[in-house]
């Protein structure tokens, strides 16, 4: 996924096949393509042009930052923070 993440960094569309973590990074038709086969690929590759790269840039902004990955994880600490002391309490 490390890849995919750094081509939106870039405002880089990504032509991907189906599999991992593609779905969770990719939107397809939107910052990119999911493909499953070797013809849908070839159909992306010539449809690229048409993935807006600032769209491929803000989605990482919107979910990818540094500053957003720490808030996410911080919040994720808190909610098994807070579960284990609710835990035991009772």
């Amino acid at each position: 996924g490390l890849v995919m993440i750094e081509a939106l960094a870039c405002g880089t569309p990504v032509v991907a096949f189906r599999g991992g973590s593609v779905d969770e990074v990719i939107e397809s038709g939107t910052t990119g393509f999911v493909v499953d086969q070797v013809d849908q690929a070839i159909d992306a590759a010539l449809r690229i042009h048409t993935i807006d790269r600032r769209v491929c840039r803000q989605s990482f902004e919107r979910r990818f930052t540094a500053e957003r990955m720490a808030s996410d994880y911080l919040q994720l600490y808190r909610t098994v923070r807070d579960r284990q002391r609710s835990q035991l309490v009772s």
